[in-house]
């Protein structure tokens, strides 16, 4: 969200914050967090041919952008992935699946983004090592590039309204080969239903609540310090917060007038919702994660080539006590018997919005 030049109106819950002319206009050039979206504009600019795939691959969507990758560069064209333990959400992913699912996302972008350097991504999955890796890859010379690198730049998770446009027919048959798409009035309403509802069961468990909150960045400088977690920033939120009425204590507390609209600011986005997309396995262990990610990965790279918004709403997947009743739901709308639901994504027209946070390439590198 941003400031007009001439000025900017917010008014939340009583809370009334006006800025005018040129103040205004000043005030949202210098919001930007250039520092923490660096990464994207240094991706690719590595001669290196796994420092080049990698720094696309850390763009990669990933739960609660915690960017779970460490890289161990071993030797020429070789290199190990591990997963930083110490980025795990244990309340809400208390089995790390999500976090695998993160790791495919990163695994198949890193591909992808090798084969605009004619390589091919050789990836050996857990190999023996006291070490506990995820992964080994060689990137072998050789192969066409992907089409969908051409996307790796321009792929967002929109977490906006959606228009109220249906998904085409057509789309929808085409994004089949990713999951099953969910257009028909009943499913779409019935989904829409679960999201909130499993939305709302995390935000009033207080240790899940808790995971969030503490993983949220306030404004830019917060943001730049730490290019993780949920980046809260732009002139729209840091007015709200010179005004104390986004803050991170009533972000924990449910009474407040900040909590009451942020939930009304999520729900309106959760119904503005045409279509959904559910990713499923029949197994669930590490290397269906994986996939599952790899697949999540260019379908989202697929929804921004044909000009479609992809949101992932995963809460109802969440494997804590509390969401045990939506997880069982989600399971009977959106699966077959004895399959296990990975992703779950809202699908739409949506507005683009900016690219999110990240560490850049150096920090993830183990030895370097």
């Amino acid at each position: 969200m941003t400031l007009s030049r001439r000025k900017t109106l917010a008014l939340l819950g009583g809370g009334l914050i006006v800025a005018t002319g040129a103040a205004a206009g000043a005030f949202a050039m210098t919001r930007t967090p250039s520092k923490a979206l660096a990464p994207w504009n240094a991706a690719g600019d590595y001669e290196d041919p796994r420092l080049f795939a990698l720094s696309y691959a850390l763009l990669a969507p990933n739960p609660h952008n915690r960017q779970p990758w460490l890289i161990d560069l071993e030797k020429d064209n070789q290199f190990t992935l591990y997963r930083d333990k110490t980025r795990d959400l244990p309340h809400t992913d208390p089995y790390y699946r999500q976090i695998f699912v993160g790791l495919g996302c990163f695994l198949e972008l890193m591909t992808i983004a090798a084969t605009l350097r004619n390589r091919t991504a050789k990836i050996e999955l857990f190999p023996e090592s006291p070490a506990d890796p995820i992964a080994r890859v060689q990137l072998a010379e050789g192969g066409d590039v992907d089409p969908l690198a051409d996307h790796i730049l321009a792929r967002r998770s929109c977490k906006e309204p959606y228009l109220d446009k249906p998904v085409p027919e057509k789309i929808a048959i085409e994004l089949g080969r990713y999951g099953t798409v969910f257009t028909k009035n009943g499913e779409v309403d019935r989904i829409k239903a679960l999201t909130w509802e499993a939305w709302l069961t995390e935000m009033h468990t207080h240790r899940t609540l808790k995971e969030s909150v503490d993983l949220m960045r306030f404004g830019k400088t917060e943001i730049n310090a730490d290019p993780d977690g949920i980046d809260l920033g732009g002139p729209f939120l840091e007015s709200l917060m010179l005004a104390g009425i986004l803050t991170r204590e009533n972000q924990l507390d449910p009474t407040t007038t900040g909590f009451q609209e942020g939930i009304k600011l999520y729900r309106k986005m959760l119904a503005a919702t045409p279509a959904y997309i559910a990713l499923t396995t029949s197994e669930n262990n590490r290397k269906d994660q994986i996939d599952a990610g790899r697949r999540w990965l260019r379908l989202n790279l697929e929804t921004t080539r044909l000009g479609l918004a992809l949101h992932p709403v995963s809460q109802a997947l969440q494997e804590f006590d509390e969401m045990e009743p939506h997880y069982r739901q989600a399971h009977e709308l959106l699966a077959n018997p004895g399959e296990t639901v990975q992703m779950l994504g809202r699908l739409g027209y949506g507005p683009m919005t900016p690219p999110t946070p990240r560490w850049p390439l150096a920090t993830r590198i183990m030895n370097e």
